[in-house]
């Protein structure tokens, strides 16, 4: 058995990871803003630690607007855009500039041939032309802070398209304005609803058809304050607005419909802002399939990586990503109105003992806590409810007490135990007129309570009264038509605000310069190389990592001799540079325990070797590591987000169980922590079947290191894996008896 290097999480982790630059947690959550001094601060990757907030009240308010090809001619598609645009611009209070180079006026506005012939700066330019790069320029000299370009024919239709798109986004880069588009709609320029009021949600969407469900909550009076059709996004991309909406106080949450992420570290800051402002956002993201994830592509001209890393990054950040638009409407209208929770106990309330028990398994297996309520409160509903009845949650009234003064009562008893957040009354179907005083009770006991209300409103038809008129008339208690998605909004809104509350942001500690571990481990790196196993492992050692004792040895005499250093038994393998899986190719050799068996063993080894035409730099002698549980700890590149983390099960079976948890760097220890528990074998570590618990104290230590290892290495690293990585029994640390490094 290994003796110890590892001591407790406190005092020496710290110092042992701070050795290698590193601080195992993160800063605690400040919202200051970069100084001046160092105004877009990178980290040691040469990635920003800030989001870029763009100044979006000019887009969205504008005091003057250019339409540029405005048309009033009767069967022109741009008539009807101006039509548009001239209403919108008379709502928000901005003055409108017609410009077209044959016509003096349009709609009885004054028209300039030319953007240089405006009568003013405008704050923005919609731009309805075929190709709007040509206009570019001259918005730029006009001083145009912003531009939509609506024509379609870029990325989304191919590398012809795709070019096209690159020469106007280096325009719009030189230029100084901000363009959203191009392949862009009117969505921005909606009607929106001010008779409506309490926290909004803001929206936004690559496909302007798919905002539709979110845009029409306000016909069952929930507040929109923003839609921002982001398009092939050359320019504004969902970040930006983002970041933008988590500033503006009148946003209570974000919807989101993502099709393909422009920039992966952009997207994590403006997460990252929305979560220090406790802004939920919601998302769907397309792509989850390999068809899915080809739409996308064909459809914005943008990869959507990885899912698995895309769904990883978002849980890290605090992005509730949801499957459906129903799903993202009613999530977001929630998050949006709903009051910070009292506790995370929910009680479910009916009048069938079926439909409380369905709901309640829906709700049980969903990770919502549906506590016991206890005997006295159990006794106090019985003053109301049938004895016979179960009241312990869920709550089963019967039925007739909800037809009189007794309905009121339960709810408000209900609503009394401190150990309840949440009370949800699924109705399957109205059943009036007790379904109408239920529904009433419920609506005045909501105005009374900072506790969270939901009613499910089953029946397919929706016209009745008490649905109708009564609760969606109430804005303080969330209505949802099924179960299914009244459990993902309820259970979204209590881990929102459960993340926010402990919030800390991975970008305020993260390392800004390299370690000495970096200068050791650049030493090591052979560019477009597989390095040997033996190099691999001096690069854990350079980062701190403990691998075992060994020696690489060149022939059977000095194998020999390196057992008697390591001490029997000894693990012998080749060790090389293309070798990836020695066991397959029988270039390991375990539980050597005699000079005799060593030097055999080199000799076999070594035989394989020219016979499989593999080039060695050696054999290496190893001391035998037997007693823990195999992990497997890596890093990958991703096309968007760049270096990620990955811990998981390891051994031989790493590839067939596919047990494994991804974050992108920055995190901190709690980060690590979070990973473990969401491995299905997660039970291995605590001990089972008579073995001792793993040092899950050390296995975070070495997350931590091989981030800070992902991090400084960057792109020269494009693949880290340490398999196996025994985790030896608490106290007693870990080893990464195996390494596979591929250096860019």
């Amino acid at each position: 058995m290994l003796g110890s290097t590892h001591g407790t999480l406190t005092t020496d982790f710290r110092a042992r990871v701070e050795a290698c630059g590193e601080s195992p947690r993160t800063a605690v959550h400040s919202t200051a803003a970069p100084s001046t001094e160092d105004a877009v601060p990178l980290d040691v990757s040469g990635r920003p630690l800030h989001s870029d907030v763009p100044d979006l009240d000019r887009f969205f308010r504008p005091e003057s607007v250019a339409v540029v090809g405005a048309s009033d001619a009767e069967g022109r598609p741009n008539t009807g855009i101006t039509r548009q645009l001239i209403a919108w611009a008379e709502r928000v209070g901005a003055r409108i500039h017609p410009v077209h180079p044959t016509r003096e006026s349009v709609f009885g506005l004054p028209c300039a041939p030319r953007v240089s012939d405006l009568p003013e700066e405008v704050d923005l330019a919609v731009l309805l032309v075929a190709d709007p790069l040509p206009v570019i320029e001259e918005l730029a000299e006009m001083k145009v802070k912003f531009a939509v370009a609506f024509a379609s024919g870029f990325a989304e239709t191919g590398d012809e398209g795709a070019a096209a798109q690159a020469r106007l986004a280096a325009a719009v880069g030189r230029s100084g304005l901000r363009l959203l588009g191009p392949n862009t709609n009117l969505n921005a320029f909606q009607e929106f609803r001010d008779d409506l009021d309490g926290p909004a949600i803001a929206l936004i969407t690559q496909s302007g058809h798919q905002g539709r469900p979110v845009y029409t909550l306000q016909e069952l009076g929930i507040r929109l304050s923003h839609w921002a059709p982001t398009g092939n996004e050359a320019d504004l991309e969902t970040s930006d607005f983002i970041s933008y909406f988590a500033g503006q106080p009148e946003v209570g949450a974000i919807a989101c419909y993502v099709e393909g992420l422009k920039d992966g570290r952009s997207f994590l800051l403006a997460a990252d802002r929305a979560a220090r402002a406790g802004v939920p956002v919601v998302a769907v993201k397309v792509g989850r399939t390999e068809t899915g994830a080809r739409m996308a592509a064909s459809h914005t001209g943008k990869l959507t990586g990885a899912d698995t890393v895309v769904d990883a990054a978002m849980r890290q950040f605090g992005v509730i990503r949801v499957d459906g638009l129903d799903e993202l409407q009613d999530t977001a209208a929630l998050l949006a109105r709903a009051r910070r929770p009292q506790a995370e106990g929910v009680v479910v309330y009916s009048i069938s003992g079926g439909t409380g028990a369905h709901f309640s398994d829906l709700a049980t297996e969903a990770g919502l806590t549906l506590p016991t309520l206890s005997e006295a409160k159990q006794q106090e509903l019985h003053q109301w409810i049938p004895g016979y009845l179960n009241v312990a949650n869920p709550v089963d009234n019967g039925g007739h007490p909800v037809g009189d003064w007794r309905g009121r009562k339960i709810i408000d008893a209900i609503l009394a135990d401190p150990a309840v957040g949440v009370l949800i009354c699924p109705i399957t179907g109205p059943f009036p007129p007790m379904s109408d005083k239920l529904a009433q009770d419920l609506v005045d006991a909501a105005e009374q309570t900072d506790k969270l209300i939901c009613v499910i409103w089953g029946s397919p038809v929706g016209t009745e009264e008490a649905y109708r008129t009564t609760l969606l008339g109430s804005s303080r208690v969330a209505t949802f038509r099924t179960f299914g998605n009244c459990i993902t909004a309820v259970r979204a809104y209590l881990g929102h605000h459960r993340f926010t509350t402990g919030y800390r942001s991975p970008f305020e500690d993260a390392p800004r310069t390299p370690s000495p571990s970096y200068r050791k481990a650049q030493a090591l790196m052979r560019p477009g190389q597989q390095l040997s196993e033996h190099a691999a492992k001096q690069l854990l050692r350079a980062y701190g990592i403990r691998v075992p004792r060994e020696q690489l040895v060149t022939s059977a005499a000095a194998a020999v001799r390196a057992a008697g250093l390591v001490g029997y038994p000894v693990v012998m393998k080749a060790s090389g540079p293309q070798l990836a899986h020695k066991t397959e190719l029988g270039l390991v050799k375990i539980g050597l325990t005699s000079a005799s068996q060593i030097r055999d063993a080199y000799r076999e080894l070594t035989d394989i070797a020219r016979y499989e035409n593999v080039p060695l730099d050696g054999v290496l002698v190893c001391q035998m590591v037997e007693r823990g549980v195999e992990m497997v700890v890596g890093v990958t590149q991703d096309d968007l987000f760049g270096p990620t983390v990955t811990v998981g099960l390891g051994g031989v079976l790493v590839e067939v169980l596919h047990d494994a948890a991804v974050r992108v760097p920055p995190f901190g220890e709690d980060q690590a922590r979070t990973m473990l528990t969401e491995l299905r074998g997660h039970a291995l570590l605590e001990g089972v079947r008579g073995a001792p618990p793993a040092d899950v104290d050390a296995l975070v230590e070495v997350i931590l290191r091989v981030q800070r290892m992902a991090l400084e290495l960057g792109d020269e690293l494009s693949e880290l894996d340490i398999n196996p990585l025994m985790v030896l029994p608490r106290g007693q640390g870990a080893v990464a008896l195996d390494a596979l490094a591929i250096c860019r």
